[in-house]
């Protein structure tokens, strides 16, 4: 870490966040992430937010750590990344961070505020620059992916997951609950399935199993933790037909794209404010 470069607190911890968190971890940067009690991640093998299960976790060779507000500052000082829960936002209350990051893709704006840092970041659709942040990052697939907007909003949220490059749409990736309960997985994440293959159930309050099928044959790529209750309809799993295992366990381009441009817009904002103050 670098002790020049100010504290960054970033409002989520799934998957995109924690491309996020890594860049900015190996430039330096120290990093502390907040979740909600229960993470809605589906990539869990490159999540931090795996931390608030199992009290710690890696995403490639960085260790995350959940730890209280307070036991943060040691938790960094590991040269490891703290993983607070708080829903409420009390974390940027008592850190006083020079910078926070939404990223809990929510697609819309759970509470965040231009005035909860120097400099506020948000990722992707349900923000404008200059009004709920500082800037903006794209995170929509394609051209612009990454890119940093220092003025107006991000693409508008299609409602259909982005195509993985060489794979086009097909069937769709994302696997969805087909009723509310648990998720009980069939596979583990990594695991090659084939289509048509059972690779969850999820289990509803009766006791009722109501199976989800691979519609393609690939590699589980994502499936949320069994102690998140979900809803009817809510992505709770990702099947990647490109079927190389690896990207199970590796950020992926998105992810990497994305912490580039929160980086990106992080050090103009430093070297704007060392501009002014020599």
């Amino acid at each position: 870490m670098r002790s020049d470069f100010p504290l960054v607190v970033i409002r989520g911890a799934g998957d995109l966040a924690s491309g996020v968190a890594l860049r900015l971890h190996r430039s330096g940067f120290p990093v502390v992430m907040t979740e909600i009690e229960r993470p809605l991640a589906v990539r869990r093998t490159v999540a931090f937010a795996q931390a608030v299960f199992d009290g710690v976790c890696r995403v490639e060779e960085v260790t995350g750590r959940r730890c209280l507000i307070e036991e943060a500052p040691a938790v960094i000082a590991q040269d490891e990344i703290a993983v607070v829960v708080d829903p409420h936002g009390e974390t940027i209350r008592r850190l006083d961070p020079p910078v926070v990051v939404d990223a809990i893709m929510a697609k819309c704006n759970t509470g965040t505020h231009l005035e909860d840092a120097p400099f506020v970041v948000a990722l992707g659709p349900g923000f404008t620059a200059g009004v709920d942040c500082h800037a903006v990052i794209e995170t929509d697939r394609g051209h612009h992916l990454g890119r940093v907007i220092w003025q107006g909003s991000a693409a508008p949220d299609t409602g259909e997951p982005g195509e993985l490059p060489g794979v086009g749409r097909r069937a769709s990736r994302v696997l969805r609950a087909p009723a509310a309960g648990h998720v009980i997985g069939r596979y583990a994440i990594g695991d090659r399935v084939a289509e048509g293959a059972e690779l969850a159930v999820v289990r509803d309050e009766t006791g009722t199993e109501h199976p989800i099928l691979a519609p393609f044959s690939g590699v589980l790529r994502g499936l949320i933790h069994p102690g998140v209750f979900v809803r009817a309809g809510m992505k709770i799993g990702d099947l990647d037909p490109r079927a190389d295992v690896s990207y199970c366990f590796t950020v992926s381009d998105k992810s990497l794209a994305i912490g580039g441009g929160v980086l990106e817009a992080i050090l103009m904002w430093l070297a704007q404010r060392q501009k002014r103050k020599s």
